[in-house]
This record gives structure tokens, C-alpha cells and sequence, in this order.
């Protein structure tokens, strides 16, 4: 079995003076403690803002990544009913006017003629505000408001590969969301009591080539808010995990690596995702939707390939009780980055 791993339970900075990951911060948290006052080690900084919203009726996702070098702003949509997708991307070159904080929940925004992302964080809110002017030759206009309930706790991981590779990801779910998404003429409504956004927030040093998959869902279960998060890959063999399931806003933390298990030639069949020495995590995944996106720079190559469906199975929580899942939403990831 693995250790359990440590909990911090107070502020702490990310790194040391010259910019080395500083062993103090090594650890897990229930809360966004952790300060990513990441410095030096030009090219291989990575930083990123990543949203995903599950509606009712349409998954919303906006990102924002800075590469040190460069800076990327993807926004896509996701009809379930009808499986209209589109998703736009837009490169710079020259990253200086996007700034990406040092804090989870700090403000942060990419502004270009093509498309407009901007997050403020006030008042225990997120608001999300999106505009492109040419979206499938349609005006997309997103406008949410992210509620942060002040008890929630969140999944909060520095993850070890050496002092000068290192990543700290902060995971926030089952955050209730209200607001809407109009395409052209058609407005999707989101509802506080059916719609949920998750934030992954990463702050790293990363090296010039990394993958890994990842497990989400964000959904209201049998009345409850649960939230699933599973990492693989990247943080196997570290003594971390980003691993953790919310059950109305508390989180069982898993100390143990989890498999992805899954067809890398056909992502469309189904995964099965379960902890690597115990029963804890037992589930299966099943896709009905497969998205690709491949970006090919002068400097960077990444592959998502991200599949949406149902995950089924069951989860051993810390109280004891066990949590069974039947068709919960959500989506897996398999990434493959050159940065």
C-alpha cells in the first residue's frame, strides 16, 4: 500500500528562494493554502485556468494556458442531445499581457479581437464572462456566475518528481452555477441546483515532455452534490495523488495511485478506472462522445484526446459507507504534451 500522504493545514509557499520546490509544501490540502510563487527556470514554467461546466443541457469549458513562452485560450461546447461540438483556440505568441496569479482564486483574463475570457473572483463568486465574435460563424456570449460555498473543501496536491520538477494542481468541484450560454440564437440556461463547474488550476515546472490521464464529474446524485477526480500517469510513483471524491462539499482524499485501464487505439470502448492495490475505486466509463484537438507550434506539441460519458461503479468513502454510482456524467482525458 502507499503511505498516507500529509496533510497541510496552513499557508505555505510553493518554492524556496531560487525558485526549487520547497519540501514544506509537499503534501495535500483541504483548502487553497498553497502559493505557487513560481520564478526562474524560463521555458519550463507551465501555468493554466482550466473550467469546465456541466449544464443540463450543454457541457461549457474555457481555459487559459501560459507555457512561459507563449499563451493559449481554448473555449469549447459540448450539445449531449444533439452532439454539436465546436471549439475554438487562439495561440499568442508573445505572452506578456496575460498574467496568471499567483493564488487559486485569483482574477485573470486573455483579450484578444478574436476572443475575450475573463474570471474575477468576488464575494465567494467566479464570474466567467465569454465573448468570440466568430463561433461556428455564430456570437457566442457566456456569462456564468461560479458559487463557492464557503464550507466546501477542495483538492488541493503539490506533486513531487524532483526539486526542479514539480507541480502543484488545485481541483475545485460541484461548485453550483448559474447563468447562460447563447450561440447565435440558441440560449443555454444554467441552473444552480442542476448545473456544476469544476476548476482545475495548475501551477509547475514541467519537463520538455509529460502525460497523463485525468477523470472528472460534477453532478447532483440521489439530492447529494458529488464530485470525482482521478489522476494517472504523471503523478504515479510520487507518493502523491490526485485522487479525492465530494460528497456535498466534503472530500475523501485517496492515498493510492489509480489505473486507467482503456483502449488507446478506440477511446469510444470502455475504461475502467480502479485504485492500484485496494478496492476503493472500482468504475467503468462509458463514452458517447469522443473530442481530439491537436496543436502543432513551433515550440509545442499537444494532443487532448477527451471522451464524455457515464461513469458506473463505486467508491469506499472515509466514513465508511460506500458510494455507488449509476450513470453520473462526467469525462476522461489522455494528454500528451512537448512543451
Amino acid at each position: 500500500m502507499q503511505h498516507a500522504e500529509r496533510e497541510i493545514t496552513e499557508p505555505v509557499l510553493l518554492c524556496d528562494k531560487k525558485g526549487l520546490l520547497n519540501p514544506e509544501a509537499i503534501g495535500f490540502a483541504r483548502r487553497p493554502y498553497i502559493e505557487s510563487n513560481l520564478t526562474g527556470h524560463f521555458m519550463r514554467k507551465k501555468k493554466w485556468n482550466h473550467w469546465s461546466v456541466f449544464g443540463e443541457d450543454l457541457l461549457f469549458s474555457a481555459t487559459i494556458i501560459h507555457l512561459d513562452y507563449a499563451a493559449i485560450c481554448s473555449v469549447y461546447i459540448l450539445d449531449y442531445e444533439t452532439q454539436r461540438f465546436y471549439e475554438k483556440q487562439i495561440s499568442l505568441p508573445i505572452a506578456r499581457k496575460v498574467k496568471m496569479p499567483d493564488s487559486v482564486l485569483g482574477n485573470v483574463k486573455f483579450i484578444d479581437e478574436r476572443i475575450s475570457v475573463q474570471l474575477v473572483h468576488i464575494q465567494g463568486e467566479t464570474h466567467l464572462s465569454v465573448t468570440i465574435q466568430d463561433f461556428d460563424n455564430e456570437v457566442l456570449h457566456a456569462d456564468l456566475h461560479i458559487t463557492h460555498p464557503e464550507e466546501d473543501e477542495s483538492l488541493n496536491v503539490v506533486i513531487p518528481r524532483k526539486r526542479d520538477l514539480f507541480q502543484f494542481t488545485a481541483k475545485q468541484l460541484t461548485l453550483p452555477t448559474q447563468g447562460f450560454v447563447k450561440i447565435g440564437k440558441r440560449r443555454y440556461n444554467f441552473n444552480l441546483d442542476y448545473s456544476f463547474a469544476v476548476l482545475d488550476y495548475g501551477r509547475g515546472i514541467w519537463p520538455r515532455e509529460a502525460e497523463w490521464n485525468w477523470a472528472l464529474a460534477s453532478q447532483r446524485v440521489g439530492g447529494k452534490r458529488i464530485g470525482l477526480n482521478f489522476g494517472g500517469t504523471w503523478t504515479d510513483g510520487t507518493g502523491m495523488t490526485e485522487n479525492a471524491v465530494f460528497v456535498d462539499g466534503v472530500m475523501t482524499k485517496i492515498h493510492e495511485d489509480v489505473l486507467f485501464t482503456y483502449d488507446k487505439d478506440d477511446l469510444m470502448k470502455a475504461w475502467k478506472i480502479h485504485t492500484k492495490f485496494s478496492d476503493q475505486v472500482n468504475m467503468t466509463f462509458n463514452p458517447f462522445f469522443e473530442r481530439t484537438t491537436t496543436t502543432n507550434g513551433q515550440l509545442m506539441k499537444m494532443t487532448v484526446k477527451q471522451v464524455t460519458g457515464y461513469f458506473n461503479g463505486f467508491v469506499k468513502l472515509q466514513d465508511g459507507n460506500t458510494l455507488r454510482i449509476r450513470q453520473m456524467l462526467g469525462c476522461v482525458e489522455d494528454r500528451h504534451m512537448k512543451w
